[in-house]
């Protein structure tokens, strides 16, 4: 199963990377930062229409020619109709025209006046605007014109080039800060971990929509009903939230992100939401988040300390906390640091939520698993039932985990996606989540029988064992050091290997020393 999902993603950034290529002929056309907004406009102009054309051959096929022209046999099975100059084949065919970016224009203007579900969502005469040649124009389409891109309906194509552009921006540009697209492997693991079934699912800060996309996919492998579950997101810049609009409109995932792009803490979209389940990945230690005398009584933090000015880690945590229904769960991505810091009274913010007892459970992550950040980072999750008392918990089977927090240390998982970048296999998620269901007593992990300490990866721990390492949430504190294994070689026979080896390489090192001497003084430089 792992082999699979490598060779894949190996497949994906290929891709990417011819993407990326095509969208640098752009250079010295437009601003950098425009690349991403050109290329998904057009992936995204292809994949419907891929789709679109997918659907009127399945009508040809089962002898329905007479319907492929009628909206609603297309809207029937959420595909977009397609007027003809919306069509890719129609942009495809004039690529090399002088007009081609009004011809791209009128074709998004087309397609959301025709579909009311994307009213918003699509650049408005963006392409015009831009004043780039036909001629780099032309190449772009071209490559994407290559792309597939149905070859796989469960493939997140949009959120993978999404993904890899931000990733290649701040590798080339210098630009980390604020926006980070979280890797599938991470929202899949967040998924598999608070198992949203049914209910409210909300993001407050969710990007190019990949959480519902990945909630959503959830629900279908369990054979369960998307109609059970209702989608609540808020984004803050506007160019993302039109791409989320994009990216669940092309799944036909009916969501609310609010009426306009808006800034969480200033401009809460949904003021009277109490969601069941939270998942998200806010901006990591993102700084001077409010003025000092901003927000400072807001309501979302009564019962604690007001989170500092410096970083709104806790200002994120306290949040969400508050958009929980009475017995929701949340799973959420910070940096490291959160686990620790005791940095402007967030040390007594932690404190305080550990003994209203909603840490439910730690995960460190390895690292690298972000295009974008290096920073390390690690997954909370809160719970607000840990006495399993809802009718949910009861028909999950959960156990009362009343005082209890699960630490996992998953540093040590993972495999390298290419030389830089990490990824979790769907065995890495599984270790973690079986864990976490096992100990949270569900049979379908093997109930708590099946749950037990594992030293080096993940140990239960009782509020005074958190108080006594000063309420420091860092699973490593907890999980201790993992068994080194017994080779059965021994201690004399290892040492003298080792140091035969460690002499061979000084005598190397001397050999190499003289060579280059040597090749100094030749040189006339000479001591």
């Amino acid at each position: 199963m792992a082999k699979t999902t490598k060779k894949s993603d190996k497949k994906e950034v290929r891709f990417e990377e011819a993407l990326w290529d095509a969208a640098n002929k752009l250079r010295g056309s437009v601003e950098s930062s425009e690349y991403k907004h050109i290329v998904l406009s057009l992936i995204f102009l292809k994949f419907i229409s891929d789709t679109f054309e997918k659907r009127k051959q399945e009508l040809i096929d089962a002898g329905q020619e007479k319907y492929i022209d009628l909206v609603q046999a297309y809207t029937k099975e959420n595909v977009f109709y397609l007027p003809e100059e919306s069509r890719w084949s129609f942009i495809q065919q004039n690529a090399k025209q002088e007009d081609i970016a009004l011809k791209i224009d009128t074709a998004l203007s087309t397609i959301e006046k025709t579909n009311k579900s994307l009213k918003g969502a699509l650049p408005d005469n963006y392409f015009s605007r831009l004043g780039l040649t036909p001629s780099k124009l032309a190449a772009l389409i071209d490559v994407i014109n290559n792309i597939d891109t149905i070859d796989n309906e469960h493939k997140d194509v949009v959120g993978r080039v999404y993904e890899y552009f931000l990733g290649k921006f701040a590798d080339s540009e210098g630009k980390g800060g604020g926006e980070f697209y979280t890797p599938k492997s991470v929202v899949n693991l967040i998924t598999e971990m608070i198992e949203p079934y049914k209910g409210k699912i909300y993001d407050p800060c969710c990007g190019s929509g990949g959480m519902f996309v990945q909630s959503i996919k959830f629900i279908e492998n369990h054979q369960g009903d998307t109609k059970d579950v209702s989608i609540y997101g808020q984004e803050y810049t506007t160019t993302t939230y039109k791409l989320a609009k994009m990216n669940l409109a092309i799944r036909g995932i009916s969501s609310n992100l609010g009426e306009v792009a808006a800034d969480t803490f200033f401009k809460d979209q949904h003021p009277q939401l109490k969601a069941d389940f939270i998942m998200a990945n806010p901006p990591f230690n993102q700084s001077q988040w409010r003025a000092d005398d901003e927000l400072v009584d807001d309501p979302r933090w009564a019962g604690y300390p007001t989170p500092p000015t410096g970083n709104a880690n806790y200002a994120w945590i306290l949040h969400m906390i508050s958009k929980l229904s009475e017995h929701g769960t949340a799973g959420f991505v910070l940096a490291n640091g959160s686990m620790s810091t005791t940095t402007s009274g967030e040390g007594e913010i932690r404190q305080q939520i550990l003994e209203n007892d909603l840490v439910d459970c730690m995960v460190a992550l390895p690292g690298q698993l972000f295009y974008t950040t290096g920073i390390p980072v690690c997954l909370w999750f809160i719970s607000k039932d840990k006495k399993a008392e809802s009718a949910d918990s009861k028909e999950r089977g959960l156990r009362n985990r009343s005082g209890e927090t699960l630490f996992i240390d998953a540093r040590n998982l993972g495999y390298m996606l290419d030389r830089t970048h990490k990824s979790l296999s769907d065995e890495d998620v599984k270790k973690i989540t079986d864990t976490y269901h096992a100990w949270r007593g569900e049979q379908h992990a093997g109930g708590y029988e099946a749950y037990e300490d594992e030293a080096g990866f993940c140990k239960s721990a009782a509020l005074d064992e958190i108080k006594a390492n000063d309420y420091v949430l860092t699973p490593g504190r907890y999980v201790g050091m993992a068994p080194i294994e017994d080779d059965g070689i021994p201690f004399e026979t290892k040492m003298s290997e080792l140091s035969e080896t460690l002499y061979q390489q000084m005598a190397e090192s001397e050999k190499l020393e003289q060579a280059i001497r040597h090749n100094l003084e030749v040189l006339g430089y000479g001591k």
